[in-house]
């Protein structure tokens, strides 16, 4: 009776110890889509997905660890930012003042492109070609150089 006592003890003890190892593999796409939204530390404009260095590729592992421990891909994006700062974030959230960074260039655009439209109708509402006649003076005095500039 001990022993199957002990028995049943002792493998339920190693179902609790296998149980995290035999947990559903990580998936390498998984890391790699959340990787591609954070910065490596090193390189600094290439993703930690995309970097060779050996500290993207310790992310890399720490994020493969952090899902294997259960953790949704939210909470790995947050561990960085928590452990690094927004910087870490290869794309800043939409809001709060990070919001003038996803808003200032397509209101650059728009007004560029009104800007354009303006001056190509102020262009296009000017006559092709037509100048002011001259009159009795200015004719007088284009003869005049004219003739003083023959020999």
């Amino acid at each position: 009776m001990i022993r199957a006592r002990t028995v049943t003890l002792a493998l339920i003890a190693a179902l609790a110890v296998a149980a995290p190892l035999a947990a559903a593999p990580v998936s390498e796409e998984t890391v790699h889509e959340i990787g591609a939204q954070l910065r490596c530390v090193v390189c600094q404009s290439l993703s930690v997905a995309d970097s060779p260095s050996e500290t993207a590729n310790q992310m890399r592992g720490i994020i493969r660890e952090r899902l294997a421990a259960g953790d949704s891909p939210e909470q790995v994006k947050a561990y960085f930012v928590e452990k690094y700062g927004l910087w870490i974030l290869l794309a800043p959230p939409r809001q709060g003042f990070n919001l003038l960074v996803w808003v200032v260039p397509f209101a650059a655009l728009g007004a560029g492109l009104v800007l354009v439209v303006l001056l190509v109708r102020r262009w296009s509402r000017r006559p092709a070609g037509a100048s002011p006649a001259p009159d009795d003076a200015m004719r007088a005095r284009i003869h005049r150089e004219m003739a003083e500039r023959e020999p």
